[in-house]
């Protein structure tokens, strides 16, 4: 058996998505060939090691055939059939619904090839979507979604069988990877001291929430003047969280240290994690914060809920008041009861157990 692995971009703005991949791919058999296809962006920018790649250097209106990419469609479709069969891998891995938009009508010219389609996230459904699944054969295309939650909502959308393949990482891996705090402040260039610390990590997009985070802590600030805030990542709004830095006066107490490769390491540095998303297909962040020990705040959404359960501390979305209090609240409290609490519901143990069973399923030859 070999497998062909297709993700829509390189880069670190789709690292989330490479880490699931890659640990979806650490279940196949030892000695089974693994290439990966990158449609957009470069190998040289990707976080984790995705093996033999391919890049095609494709623009997004050339993939989606807009304007003028319409008219050669049916060219673009018969390259990718060529180098399919050229690849003569039995299961493409398939990068979430833009992927399978552009592979699976091509599919139907190879039967020998089986499809697994990975959601990440809440996506916008075209018209064509469910049209589109159902008429691909259960043979040869399974779809899974990496919550419950994003499982059930596309069940209900597309009218066809979800696997829930929630994600999940080897916590000994993950915990044997954890600088010590002091390491991990100095990383982030924080005093080592026992100053309390919010930590939070992301893209810096609109819907990872931050814009409501910094609100939120200006006016925690205003009762808890000890408190620090640091947000790991980098993108587009960048500017504009400096430029609300700036204006609410939280240029001391607030840092933007970008983006690290080896982010996972790092939760030490903090006392609590706030994951203020607007929006999550998972979040990754929720499972390797509570795996290193640390408590997180997160908004109250479904998916986070779904793995936390009742020891989740949540505040409601985009709703600066609320947060605030959540997190005057977290740190009058004990850390390290919430987290041992946290890690007893997320169960990293079996969660990647049930994780490995399914991922092994899904990529056996039926």
């Amino acid at each position: 058996m070999s497998i062909l692995n297709v993700m829509w971009a390189g880069g670190s703005p789709f690292a989330s998505v490479h880490k699931v991949h890659k640990q979806i791919l650490s279940q196949v058999e030892p000695g089974t060939p693994i290439k990966t296809w990158l449609l957009q962006g470069s190998a040289a920018g990707c976080v984790v090691d995705v093996g033999e790649t391919r890049e095609w250097n494709l623009s997004s209106a050339q993939l989606k055939g807009r304007h003028l990419w319409r008219l050669v469609k049916p060219w673009m479709q018969a390259r990718f059939q060529k180098a399919l069969e050229e690849s003569q891998a039995h299961v493409l891995l398939l990068d979430g619904l833009g992927v399978a938009r552009t592979l699976l009508p091509i599919l139907k010219k190879l039967p020998q090839m089986r499809a697994v389609v990975i959601v990440h996230g809440a996506t916008r459904l075209h018209k064509t979507d469910r049209e589109l699944f159902q008429q691909s054969p259960s043979s040869q295309l399974t779809l899974a979604a990496v919550s419950q939650t994003l499982a059930s909502s596309l069940q209900d959308e597309l009218q066809i069988p979800v696997i829930a393949l929630r994600s999940a990482f080897d916590p000994v891996t993950f915990r044997a990877g954890i600088l010590p705090r002091e390491q991990a402040r100095k990383r982030l260039g924080l005093p080592t001291n026992t100053s309390p610390v919010l930590g939070a990590v992301g893209r810096l997009v609109d819907d990872k929430g931050f814009a409501c985070l910094l609100e939120a802590f200006a006016q925690a600030l205003l009762r808890r003047s000890d408190l620090r805030l640091v947000i790991i990542g980098e993108g587009h709004a960048r500017a504009a969280l400096e430029a609300r830095i700036n204006h609410l006066g939280l240029t001391d107490k607030v840092s933007l240290p970008g983006h690290f490769h080896d982010a996972a390491r790092l939760y030490s540095a903090f006392d609590w994690v706030a994951i203020p998303s607007l929006d999550e297909g998972l979040g990754l962040i929720l499972q390797e914060a509570v795996m290193a020990g640390v408590p997180v705040l997160t908004s109250e959404l479904a998916v986070f809920q779904e793995q936390l359960a009742e020891t989740g501390w949540y505040a409601p979305v985009d709703d600066v008041s609320a947060w605030s209090d959540a997190i005057v609240r977290a740190f009058s409290t004990s850390p390290e009861a919430i987290a041992a609490e946290q890690y007893q519901a997320l169960a990293p143990d079996k969660a990647w157990r049930s994780f490995s069973e399914t991922a092994r399923e899904l990529l056996s030859c039926r």
